[in-house]
């Protein structure tokens, strides 16, 4: 799972991340709410801990800015301050969970765990990657507020794309996801698809979004 801490204490935010990368989390070190606001936005966490006390904004700020513009991802607030009001704003501004310092790593592992469950538990039906929507329930795609008219194969890899964006998605996956999860055949239909996929959601746009990356697969970014 890839994590990222959003501390300024420079002794915590080290322990914390040495720690979980040795627990096997891939997990990313922001030093401020500004920093943490912009890895959040340009790159899909599985989760995020964030503490309250922050030296540009507060946490509590920086939760609000998230979950404002549609980030769902699960976040773990860590804080000193242990009050029951303190954790149910924490709460009501959109945390998933409330550790309280100082805490161990095997009880934040294990509440990472459980807010990651849930999370894959429900589901969202929409999904936004840049100026890109995507509606699971209606199945329309727009970007710019343009509607999109997709394929059911067009539409069912766009969304894997947009679950993945900003990582490199392989032509195998593409293959396993679309058809047969022991999917062992030729990739090269896949280039045909995101060729056509690629004129649909970039034609007529100043910046592309769909990115091949040589020699591995393909990409979807968007700011």
């Amino acid at each position: 799972m890839e994590l990222l801490v959003v501390e300024d204490d420079a002794v915590l935010g080290r322990v914390v991340q040495r720690e979980l990368n040795e627990a096997g989390y891939q997990c990313e070190w922001a030093r401020n709410g500004s920093k943490g606001l912009e890895q959040a936005r340009a790159q899909k966490f599985d989760a995020i801990l964030l503490d309250l006390m922050l030296p540009d904004m507060s946490g509590m700020e920086l939760l609000r800015q998230l979950r404002g513009a549609g980030i769902l991802t699960p976040v773990i607030v860590l804080s000193a301050m242990s009050s029951v009001d303190e954790r149910v704003s924490g709460l009501n501004a959109g945390a998933d969970d409330y550790l309280v310092k100082p805490f161990s790593i095997a009880e934040l592992t294990a509440r990472l765990t459980a807010v990651c469950r849930r999370s894959l538990n429900k589901p969202s039906t929409s999904m936004k990657v840049g100026p890109l929507d995507l509606d699971l329930t209606t199945r329309r795609v727009s970007r710019n507020e343009q509607e999109i008219d997709l394929t059911p194969t067009e539409f069912s890899m766009l969304e894997f794309l947009m679950r993945y964006h900003g990582q490199v998605v392989t032509r195998k996956m593409l293959c396993e996801h679309l058809w047969e999860s022991d999917w062992e055949g030729a990739t090269n239909v896949i280039e045909v698809h995101i060729n056509r996929l690629r004129s649909k959601i970039d034609k007529g746009f100043d910046e592309p979004m769909i990115h091949t990356v040589r020699g591995r697969g393909y990409t979807l970014r968007g700011n």
